[in-house]
């Protein structure tokens, strides 16, 4: 049965943009960075670490991203060599290290976003705060429901 209901139909065309506006983002955000060494994905690492407030393992990155473990430890390898993090001793876990911000890290965070504030903003000239706040409702609720159980919800997937 492929029939779906009007809203899930909606959602589905949703998903698929959703998909073409992150493309689009990526690509945005390394040209936005790129001369400061920085990629959408080492950009995103270093935020996430930023968030965190505190050093973190890259199991925990990677949850607060929804993003793969391994992916995100690839990243953080990547911007250690470029001396942008650092690997600190985790009292908790001797092999999972916290990941940990540098002053050179620092720096090039505080640079990418100084970059992200005006395009950001011309980004978003001629919407409205709430057609956004919407947007972000509706993104958020549809996040949420993945995360639980998966987002298979009550149904089964059929092999």
């Amino acid at each position: 049965m492929n029939e779906r209901t009007p809203a899930g139909e909606i959602v589905s065309r949703l998903a698929m943009d959703l998909f073409s506006l992150n493309n689009r983002m990526l690509a945005a955000g390394d040209r936005l960075v790129a001369d400061l060494g920085l990629t959408s994905a080492r950009w995103q690492i270093l935020g996430a670490i930023v968030a965190a407030d505190r050093p973190q393992p890259v199991a925990w990155l990677a949850r607060d991203l929804g993003a793969n473990r391994q992916n995100v430890q690839r990243i953080v390898n990547d911007l250690h060599k470029k001396d942008l993090v650092a690997f600190e001793l985790n009292p908790h876990h001797r092999r999972a290290q916290l990941i940990a911000l540098t002053s050179k890290g620092k720096r090039a965070y505080d640079a990418a976003m100084n970059r992200q504030a005006p395009w950001v903003d011309d980004l978003a000239k001629g919407l409205s705060v709430k057609d956004i706040e919407i947007a972000h409702r509706i993104i958020r609720v549809l996040r949420q429901k993945l995360e639980t159980n998966g987002g298979l919800g009550e149904r089964e997937v059929a092999d």
